[in-house]
């Protein structure tokens, strides 16, 4: 019998006939690999970042589309450890390349994920970043042996291992420990940061923004900007948050946003990828439902689908369901669309009706505008995965836009129809306050009456019908605060009435 090695080829035959098991929901690169895991080759990656002009790179894309993988694959490369993990890599591109001698695991690497940090205040979400930093330290603790550091550099390592309180120490550790590591391995530091935008987000939710972007713009600033101990550095995250905000004077910084062709096809699945992973599973005949279900998001040039929703489809026996919805929070996406008025409801039906909407957008983002420019929403839904523009601005950062596959257009429909039942007193609300300020006496009769049939009871106006009616208008006018200053309960010839005021100059609106 033919023998290879310590097997017989038969039984090489049935190992090789066996398919590979999805691992949906691994992120850690490792792992997916000694488990054998159908793995889309994304090693390439390795070489582009290496090859970048840019010494850092920002790679903002929409959630559950192999950021963290990708990431943990450059970290597996590049580490310079005792374990040897060149064997990860074999049989992927990355390996037939003259760049896997010259770099694999020839660098110290500071590997970051900030996925899970979201927390209610900026105490909570300060010390989860402190007990990461504090454990990623505790790796390097032989950094304290000898004479490498000074004594004013030890003192500072442990005051990271000792959890001290004070803010600055953190702030400070990114650029303390690359300089620590560089001066221990003769070989600048690869810095990795997956997620940096979640605590920001985070921050911007939950009323605590300006600390923790006072924060992370030093902390990222100290590791990334200027720093002679860099290798490379590469982030990922949803959004861009704006170089003002947080990556001020950050001269080296390549940003590669779904509107680039850069690193166009290093996430997500490429038609390729889906069309070789449904084959391998004898799935092919379902591909044009795929398709439709799953594809449709615009990189540059590059169209993707989702991995997260094919990968769960071929899971769950090739059933088209929604996948995506649930993996994460989209408490701001609907606090931000909620917001807006009929203008926004009739944008989101028409998307529905499979047409476009032409729309300036922003890749700098400021998390506080968001409350103040309204054309930020589209920008916002976007990058977080919820449109797809054109592949070329119709003008200038002029895009159209639309809902990319069938799967949004699902989550858009129950979207919709929840605001809708929340809203319709509000839509005729918008009516009636329209109807006022321009005087039309007639509307805003037929508005109030619609309204009062809706709302109110015939008990509700048993002994003094004229203060219900007071209340509900009072309670209408607060709609016009931000224009008008509202008094009630003033004297008149007439009785007690209501007026409202024009604000005076000065008044913010």
């Amino acid at each position: 019998m033919i023998t290879h090695g310590e097997y017989t080829l038969p039984f090489l035959e049935t190992i090789m006939n066996q398919q590979k098991p999805l691992q949906i929901g691994q992120s850690d690169f490792r792992e997916l690999r000694r488990a054998n895991g159908y793995y889309v080759d994304k090693s390439m990656f390795i070489e582009q970042v290496i090859n970048a002009a840019a010494l850092v790179m920002l790679l903002p894309r929409p959630r559950r589309f192999g950021k963290t993988l990708n990431l943990s694959m450059l970290r597996y490369f590049f580490e310079k450890t005792d374990e040897d993990n060149s064997a990860l890599f074999d049989g992927l591109a990355i390996k037939e390349t003259p760049l896997s001698d010259q770099h694999q695991g020839q660098y110290p690497v500071i590997y970051m994920t900030l996925k899970d940090v979201k927390s209610r205040n900026w105490q909570a979400c300060f010390d989860q970043i402190r007990e990461m930093i504090h454990q990623l330290y505790l790796q390097h603790t032989y950094l304290l042996d000898g004479d490498l550091l000074h004594d004013q550099e030890k003192s500072e390592f442990n005051k990271v291992i000792s959890l001290d309180d004070s803010p600055r120490v953190y702030q400070n550790a990114l650029k303390n420990l690359s300089n620590f590591l560089h001066r221990h391995h003769q070989q600048k530091v690869v810095i990795l940061i997956d997620e940096y935008d979640t605590p920001i987000q985070s921050g911007y939710s939950n009323n605590y923004y300006d600390e923790v972007i006072s924060f992370m713009r030093n902390f990222l600033s100290g590791g990334l900007k200027d720093n002679p101990h860099l290798f490379k550095g590469v982030l990922t995250g949803i959004l861009r948050v704006a170089k003002e905000s947080i990556f001020s004077g950050l001269n080296n910084l390549g940003v590669y946003t779904l509107l680039s062709d850069k690193f166009s096809d290093v996430f997500g699945f490429t038609e390729a990828d889906v069309s070789g992973l449904l084959a391998y599973y004898n799935l092919s005949n379902y591909y044009e439902e795929v398709a439709d279900w799953y594809n449709g998001y615009l990189c540059g040039k590059t169209v993707l689908y989702n991995p997260w929703s094919v990968l769960n489809y071929i899971d769950n026996e090739h059933t088209a369901k929604l996948y995506w919805l649930n993996t994460g929070d989209s408490s701001l996406i609907d606090q931000l669309v909620t917001r807006g008025g009929q203008e926004l409801r009739g944008e989101l039906l028409k998307l529905l009706d499979n047409d476009v909407i032409t729309k300036p957008i922003y890749d700098n983002i400021v998390m506080r505008d968001l409350e103040q420019r309204d054309n930020l929403l589209w920008s916002f839904l976007l990058f977080s995965g919820y449109l797809k523009a054109s592949a070329q601005p119709v003008r200038r950062n002029w895009y159209n836009l639309s809902i990319p596959n069938q799967e949004l257009r699902h989550i858009y429909e129950g979207m919709v129809e929840r605001w809708f039942e929340m809203n319709v007193r509000l839509n005729n609300l918008e009516s009636l306050l329209i109807a006022l300020e321009r005087g039309d006496v007639r509307l805003f009769e037929r508005m109030l009456r619609q309204i009062v049939k809706e709302i109110m009871s015939y008990h509700d106006f048993g002994g003094q019908p004229e203060k219900v009616y007071q209340a509900l208008v009072l309670g209408m006018l607060v709609w016009l605060s931000d224009k008008y200053e509202i008094r009630t309960n003033r004297e008149s010839g007439y009785g007690l009435s209501l007026y409202t005021f024009p604000s005076p100059p000065n008044t913010p609106q």
